[in-house]
């Protein structure tokens, strides 16, 4: 599902002429909505009564709104971004519901000591599978370039029908009913949301919003930047997106070990740094081989920092409060990831061209805003399980590592032999 949409919602929404305003609102108002029911799903799924019997019939209904999303070029003459941007907005509500209880379950159900390697594995698989339907979706729409629509079609009818596979494969897990019944010390949002400034906690949510805040400025337009300013065809726009993916998906074993034994702050740390080079590095050219190795940095460093803030959160909360600080977790970022954009949206027409784009502007401060951001909040966070201390280079290549890559060589000459 992901694969047919995440990289081509905007160029739908731009075969449809929306507008630069429209894209910022296209990413900002469904994040917003999103922001807003992780403040409730907690309190539904539990009247729920457990969390899969909330989650499955969410995911189904979620699935459903791909219809409409799909039919809006056909069935509404006029106003037909306002109507996709509707469309999109109601699907992302059922399913943003239904990512807290879906997080709080998998924390229960994958130990600490593997979480990193379990997590990171998952996320590879997915990340792959997305990566090739997006392929085949570039495919699709570079076939049907004379009458694009009916490719949009073809690749929103196959997310439907994803959906619905995932929704069966929803229904088969199991969910720990320990984890259930416990409810001693829970604390509502509210009061968490209260002391966010004063607990470690508290300190790194803080941080994950303002980063997908100073992220999302920029986020929605590299692919209004390719496909409108540099006229790219789709199937260079989608090899281009996917690097990005490609290596995140090579990426996450290695930062899967490394959460494992040297913790999330750790890699938390290190890859914040890199995050604010990433869109600086698109000021410098528009080739094709440079954009893509801008996207190697970005897989690379997205890829561990993405995964550091999935599990701190779980190995930072108490099972009693779990739900509801991932909730507000969720909140804070999507609420972050609906402003940026919506910032971003709102004053790009109105900035200096840099480099014959304003996007090129945009794309500055973006970079800008993120680093501030990390020189503030990042050294203010600290690990929350015991760790080994180790310098960077220890970090970056471990004795583990090289014995499996003497391993990987030794075994590689053995075959040829």
């Amino acid at each position: 599902m992901l694969g047919f949409t995440q990289n081509y919602i905007i160029p739908y929404a731009l075969a449809l002429k929306a507008s630069v305003t429209q894209i910022g609102l296209l990413s900002s108002i469904p994040n917003a909505v999103m922001a807003s029911t992780q403040l409730f799903s907690p309190f539904l799924s539990e009247k729920a009564g457990s969390r899969k019997s909330f989650i499955v019939p969410l995911a189904f209904v979620h699935g459903l709104t791909w219809i409409p999303v799909l039919l809006t070029v056909y069935i509404f003459p006029t106003q037909q971004v306002w109507w996709l941007i509707f469309f999109i907005t109601l699907g992302t509500i059922f399913d943003s519901m239904s990512a807290t209880p879906w997080s709080s379950m998998m924390a229960d159900l994958v130990p600490e000591e593997v979480r990193g390697r379990y997590f990171s594995s998952r996320s590879r698989i997915a990340g792959f599978v997305a990566m090739i339907f997006s392929f085949i979706a570039g495919g699709i729409l570079q076939a049907f370039t004379k009458n694009v629509f009916t490719g949009f079609s073809i690749i929103l009818g196959g997310a439907f029908v994803s959906r619905c596979f995932s929704v069966y494969f929803l229904a088969q897990m199991d969910e720990p009913q320990a984890a259930i019944t416990t409810k001693n010390n829970q604390q509502s949002i509210f009061k968490l949301s209260s002391i966010l400034g004063s607990t470690n906690t508290g300190k790194f949510i803080l941080y994950s919003a303002l980063i997908n805040f100073a992220a999302n400025i920029a986020g929605p337009f590299f692919s209004v930047y390719m496909l409108r300013d540099l006229k790219m065809n789709y199937l260079t726009y989608v090899i281009i997106a996917s690097t990005a993916t490609l290596v995140t998906l090579l990426c996450l074993p290695y930062w899967g070990k490394r959460v494992d034994r040297f913790g999330n702050i750790k890699v938390l740390k290190f890859t914040s740094w890199l995050i604010p080079l990433i869109p600086i590095m698109w000021l410098v050219s528009a080739n094709v081989y440079y954009l893509c190795f801008a996207q190697v940095i970005s897989g690379f460093a997205w890829a561990g920092f993405n995964l550091a803030v999935g599990l701190f959160i779980y190995d930072a909360t108490p099972a009693e409060n779990r739900t509801r600080y991932i909730a507000l977790h969720y909140a804070m970022m999507y609420g972050g990831i609906s402003l940026g954009s919506l910032l971003g949206g709102i004053i790009t027409p109105h900035l200096p061209v840099l480099k014959q784009s304003n996007l090129i502007t945009i794309f500055l401060i973006s970079g800008l805003a993120r680093l501030v951001i990390v020189l503030i909040f990042l050294p203010r966070i600290s690990e929350v399980r015991p760790v080994p201390k180790i310098n960077t280079k220890e970090f970056l290549f471990s004795s583990t590592d090289l014995t499996e890559l003497k391993n990987f060589g030794k075994h590689w000459r053995n075959r040829r032999q």
